[in-house]
């Protein structure tokens, strides 16, 4: 990770932070008081040693210390509590953000652009790389203000007692900050590798098993295996990595910690003793060795709580660097102005129109469309066919806002595409692991059972509905197990029905169906056409072009009329 990339990355985890400022201010005055809390309590506890055991006053007069110690101990862990509280909503409302941010990137680039990466990848990036950030703002963050304040208000304790001993501490604590920036850099790197180690694994893992019965049927089953143990081999070595800086990061730091405290010590021993004379070392007493040397471990734990939360920072840097990757290529391109523009003139209400459009797919030279426009009336059923590879999918896609044109117009029905609802079938039905009802409910979430089971009917899944016993409730699995692809297809398109979209866009709604399935799709698409709503579709079935109103013929970039 080179240094602006770093700065980068610190530019929007700060982005992140600016948003949630006021939770980790609340963070950080909590622990700061719960660290008050604790100076206290050692204030006391050296006091009540003092008194018992120097002054010899009777344990009953110092039943008003004792409480006050107490109460001091219930103070510092409500207010450790508190903190802890706080900084959980931070890392929540800041996770959140960071989600919604993603978000809005996948939706600006579209199902076209999202398709071509791996599922896996992405799922990893939502769950593990969002969740890295936790640490980071809960965290390290305000530990960075606690390790300033804390150690300075006890180390202003500690001058007014003995500032020989003040500037032990003073001299001492530079040396954790700076070995755990030595550590860090070389965390931060293997941060990064980790990740994008567990990326490509997540990825190329949930691919071969989707593909596992393909894999199957061409003998590389084993070629796969062995490409993810030397993926899991990659991803254990780098793990390795990781750990053993992690501890020998600790085991450092805790030794200059001891190193300090126990030079202290020495100090206030010899010093109590009579061996050194120098500075304030004859003015030392029980209350004043005994409060400094309680003091000094809590002057070093917020350092030594930074140093083990610095590796919560290298992994916010390793998971951002993946997450502004993700970012930048779906902000690539023509992404920005794939968004709707709700600003926009409405144009006429009654046709879908098209003005002069110019579309390149990304990474080509030639553009698909050269100053293409086209109007196309409401309630027509227009067929869209020619070669394959001549753009019929891609001007589908434009008209349903899944791509964005690089010049040029277009309205849906007066409005921006994405804008206007519509119902869309593709050449693969999508389903989601669940039952039947959940697949449909993905569309219209308040459907009854009454309406599931009526568009079920309408594509001619009514016999299969009644011979199963559990009915609309059936499991059914992302790959469809347990119907043909004809029924899958005609499953995906009882949504268009349940849903009653006016405008509904489908691509090669019969490709790869038998002729049974065929007609039940023939039959549902005549009944749309019929009800008035305006479909378009993709198409070589001489069927399905005898049900167009319009057929338009598409190739190298022209689109007319057949």
């Amino acid at each position: 990770m080179n240094a602006p990339e770093q700065r980068e990355i610190k530019a929007w985890l700060s982005e992140l932070a600016a948003g949630n400022r006021r939770w980790i201010q609340g963070t950080v005055i909590a622990g700061s008081l719960a660290g008050l809390a604790t100076i206290v309590q050692m204030v006391l506890l050296a006091r009540i040693v003092h008194l018992g055991v120097i002054d010899e006053v009777a344990p009953k007069a110092l039943t008003g210390l004792f409480l006050g110690l107490v109460a001091a101990v219930i103070v510092r862990a409500l207010f450790q509590g508190l903190q802890t509280r706080l900084a959980a909503q931070c890392s929540q409302m800041v996770r959140r953000a960071a989600r919604r941010e993603l978000h809005r990137h996948w939706q600006a680039a579209g199902p076209v652009a999202i398709g071509q990466e791996s599922a896996g990848t992405l799922a990893r990036e939502w769950i593990d790389h969002v969740e890295a950030l936790h640490g980071y703002f809960a965290r390290f963050l305000p530990q960075m203000s606690l390790s300033v304040i804390v150690p300075l208000a006890i180390l202003v304790l500690v001058f007014s007692l003995d500032w020989l001993a003040g500037i032990f501490l003073l001299l001492s604590a530079p040396l954790i900050p700076l070995f755990m920036a030595l550590v860090g850099m070389g965390a931060e790197k293997l941060n990064q590798q980790h990740f994008e180690a567990i990326s490509r694994l997540s990825g190329q893992f949930l691919d071969k098993v989707r593909g596992l019965t393909t894999l199957q049927l061409f003998g590389q089953t084993e070629p796969a295996a062995q490409l993810l143990e030397q993926r899991s081999d990659r991803y254990r070595l780098v793990t390795m990595k990781t750990l053993r800086v992690a501890f020998l990061s600790s085991a450092v730091l805790e030794f200059f910690a001891s190193v300090a405290i126990a030079v202290i010590a020495i100090y206030i021993g010899f010093g109590l003793l009579g061996y050194i004379s120098y500075g304030p070392s004859d003015e030392l007493t029980l209350f004043t060795g005994l409060l400094i040397l309680l003091l000094a471990p809590e002057f070093f734990q917020p350092l030594r709580t930074l140093s083990q939360h610095y590796h919560d920072r290298a992994a916010a840097l390793g998971a951002g660097a993946e997450i502004l990757g993700r970012l930048r290529a779906f902000g690539n391109g023509n992404q920005d102005s794939n968004r709707p523009d709700e600003h926009a003139s409405s144009g006429d209400p009654h046709h879908i129109m098209l003005e002069a459009i110019d579309f390149t797919h990304p990474g080509d030279d030639a553009p698909w469309f050269r100053n293409l426009s086209l109007s196309i009336e409401r309630g027509q059923a227009v067929a869209l066919t020619g070669p394959s590879g001549g753009g019929k999918s891609t001007l589908l896609h434009l008209l349903a806002g899944f791509l964005a044109p690089d010049t040029g117009s277009i309205r849906v029905f007066g409005k921006a595409p994405g804008q206007y609802s519509f119902g869309w079938l593709g050449q693969r039905g999508f389903l989601v692991h669940g039952t039947w009802a959940d697949n449909l409910r993905l569309t219209s979430p308040g459907a009854s059972d009454v309406a599931i089971e009526s568009a079920l009917q309408r594509v001619g899944l009514g016999d299969l509905l009644a011979s199963r016993k559990d009915g609309i409730y059936s499991p059914v699995s992302e790959q469809g197990r347990g119907l043909s692809g004809g029924q899958a297809r005609r499953l995906s398109l009882a949504r268009i029905f349940l849903a009653d979209y006016d405008l509904i866009l489908l691509d090669e709604p019969t490709a790869g169906l038998d002729a049974d399935s065929e007609i039940f799709v023939l039959e549902s698409l005549h009944k749309l056409s019929e009800a008035g709503k305006t479909l378009i579709f993709s198409t070589h079935h001489h069927a399905l072009l005898a049900l167009a109103d319009r057929t338009l013929s598409v190739h190298e970039g022209e689109v007319l009329d057949v």
